[in-house]
């Protein structure tokens, strides 16, 4: 009996230690962690790229340049001045609240991932009432040695979904 019982004890003991060792050491808490490290700086950059105060127009185009990697950084360098001035005409204020997103993909070993985010965002112009709306983005994330960076971002059209075609025709 007391063998069986040692035996039992034995048995428990490796169990334990063999489920302590692969919860220690699964890949899906560092996935998780990533794509909530995705989600963040995806909801971010959409944020700052959807928020610009005429009267601070330089550190709001500082902040999308330093929200944005790649060719769509350089489009925003490319065209910094020509929309400054035309911020600094219209004397508008927006800013963007982000009212949910999520990880369509991730690529860890690429360092690319893809998000879907959704913004309400607002305009004051001098003289008017504020107009809102709401849209929906996609955007692309590269992993950059600052950490996630916008790629690429796009209006979402109406009916889109991440797992379905649109079959609007």
């Amino acid at each position: 009996m007391a063998l069986a019982l040692a035996f039992a004890a034995l048995c428990s003991a490796v169990w334990a230690g063999l489920s302590w060792y692969g919860a220690a050491h699964d890949d899906t808490l560092e996935y998780a962690a990533t794509r909530d490290e995705v989600r963040s700086a995806g909801e971010q950059a959409v944020q700052n790229l959807n928020t610009l105060d005429h009267r601070k127009v330089d550190a709001g185009l500082d902040s999308w340049e330093e929200s944005t990697t790649g060719e769509l950084r350089g489009q925003l360098k490319k065209g910094r001045k020509e929309f400054e001035k035309q911020i600094r005409a219209a004397k508008t204020v927006t800013s963007a609240r982000i009212l949910s997103s999520a990880v369509a993909e991730l690529d860890e070993r690429a360092g690319r991932a893809g998000v879907l985010v959704a913004v309400r965002t607002t305009v004051k112009a001098p003289k008017e009432k504020p107009a809102t709306k709401q849209t929906r983005m996609r955007g692309e994330l590269t992993r950059t040695e600052d950490g996630w960076k916008l790629s690429a971002l796009a209006q979402v059209p109406v009916g889109y979904s991440a797992t379905a075609p649109d079959e609007r025709g």
